[in-house]
């Protein structure tokens, strides 16, 4: 019978990097040497999500503040940069 964690076994073996997941607090946890238990899911450790760059432009009117998002810098005054895992503000940056 093929072992619950084979197909993670070989990945580690090949030199993926696996985690574990604590039964605890339910984080996952690295794990460079696992033990490969049944009762415990282990899994690839993913790939970190790239930063996300908003290239802004925005102008003072007489309402208020107008924003608009851009895909390309070219006319941008302002550049926020997000980190890419939990969304939070990096940096802004005025140009």
């Amino acid at each position: 019978m093929k072992h619950k964690h084979a197909d993670l076994i070989k990945a580690w073996a090949d030199g993926a990097e696996i985690e574990y997941k604590s039964k605890v607090d339910g984080v996952w946890c690295a794990q460079s040497d696992p033990e490969w238990d049944v009762d415990y899911e282990y899994r690839i450790k993913p790939e970190p999500k790239p930063d996300l760059i908003k290239y802004i432009v925005t102008e003072a009117i007489s309402e208020g503040i107008c924003r608009w998002d851009l895909s390309e810098p070219q006319f941008a005054n302002l550049v926020l940069t997000f980190e890419g895992e939990t969304g939070a503000l990096k940096s802004a940056e005025v140009i």
